[in-house]
């Protein structure tokens, strides 16, 4: 049985390698994958009719969404990316994004929209968050950077939680802790 000191250093450990595969990953690669997830994840949104879309914004090398949302858009879907809140540490908000939105970077140096609580959307009413991960198993289990962001987002929401990831970054068993939070889904998008 491992410890829990064990458990950390062996989560530690695959993230660090999966950020390794992942800068691996040639530019075209990248694009590949990138562009693999949309069908799946089309399929998915529509099945859910879902119009309340939450993403992020790609970091050093995760597989990007945004050639999905820009089609998401097109479409007339209301997409959100998440921000650091601003008085409660450790939890994030959700605002509107749209291609004019001003971006600036934030505490961790990722890209997030400038806050306006204008452009805000509350938790309860987003359908879907598209999440990142570092790796993730056949079991719908993330494993994020260590910050628990969005395992606190999830545990909040009763919104569809997919996950986005490269096909490499599967393993085939995570070690999971009591607060991580399962995925609904999870899409690979393939690098060929």
């Amino acid at each position: 049985m491992q410890t829990s000191q064990s458990r950390r250093d062996t989560r530690q450990l695959i993230r660090n390698q999966m950020r390794t595969k992942r800068l691996e990953l040639s530019t075209s690669q990248q694009i590949t994958a990138s562009l693999n997830l949309i069908p799946q994840a089309l399929s998915l949104i529509d099945h859910y009719q879902a119009s309340h879309l939450a993403f992020y914004l790609p970091f050093k090398a995760e597989i990007s969404p945004l050639p999905l949302m820009q089609r998401l858009a097109e479409q007339g879907k209301s997409i959100y990316l998440p921000v650091l809140h601003p008085f409660s540490p450790g939890n994030l908000l959700f605002l509107q994004y749209h291609p004019s939105s001003q971006l600036e970077r934030h505490a961790f140096g990722m890209q997030q929209p400038k806050l306006d609580i204008r452009q805000l959307k509350p938790l309860e009413e987003l359908e879907m968050i598209f999440t990142p991960l570092l790796a993730c198993d056949s079991q719908l289990n993330r494993l994020g950077y260590g910050g628990g962001f969005y395992d606190r987002t999830l545990a909040q929401t009763q919104a569809i939680s997919v996950g986005l990831a490269y096909r490499c970054q599967l393993i085939e068993q995570l070690s999971v802790e009591p607060w991580d939070m399962p995925l609904s889904y999870l899409i690979l998008g393939d690098t060929e």
